[in-house]
């Protein structure tokens, strides 16, 4: 038995997160992919689950053995998509589901092509994005504009992917994900 690959791609501050949270909550016998990454746990998290909490070395000797889907270091830290979770998960029968940036989600498609069905998000505009990004409160100027230059090239990439769902409205782009989650895992 083969499971399934969803993966959904996003602009940062598109409402990823907030759409994730409620088809997890929704379908839950979607499993999560627990992704690697050499930062320190936090409070209240658990290896396993929230993340594979692994040393710098052992994540750098796997880069080296080629274990990673995908991997990038962000602030010092690296965070990939180990290729044995996935395999083990699909030889298992798991929809597996995927939270990953543009480049993740082209690894995937590299790897597994059309197992690895990827739904990208978008924003209703490029200007709405930035006023979303500039409520949080979250950020510098300066991170603001950089997100909003990478979801420029994000968006232009947009077409290339297995479905397109735009979020204008919060409850519309759920019920549209939703039906396309289940119309995959049929």
């Amino acid at each position: 038995m083969s499971g399934t690959m969803i993966v959904i791609c996003a602009p940062s501050g598109t409402g990823k997160s907030t759409l994730l949270n409620r088809l997890k909550a929704d379908i839950p016998d979607l499993v999560w992919s627990v992704s690697c990454t050499t930062r320190p746990i936090r409070t209240g998290e658990v290896h396993g689950k929230d993340y594979y909490f692994i040393k710098r070395d052992t994540f750098e000797k796997q880069i080296a053995d080629d274990e990673f889907i995908e991997y990038a270091k962000v602030h010092s830290n690296y965070y990939g998509t180990s290729k044995r979770f996935v395999n083990e998960g699909l030889t298992q029968g798991w929809n597996m589901l995927f939270d990953l940036d543009v480049q993740g989600a082209d690894a995937m498609k590299r790897i597994y092509g059309n197992e690895a069905q990827v739904i990208f998000i978008e924003p209703p505009s490029v200007e709405e994005l930035e006023k979303r990004l500039l409520a949080r409160g979250t950020d510098s100027k300066e991170v603001i504009a950089e997100r909003i230059s990478n979801a420029r090239r994000e968006l232009e990439q947009k077409e290339k992917y297995d479905h397109l769902i735009l979020n204008d409205d919060v409850d519309r782009a759920y019920q549209k994900l939703k039906a396309v989650v289940e119309r995959i895992l049929k």
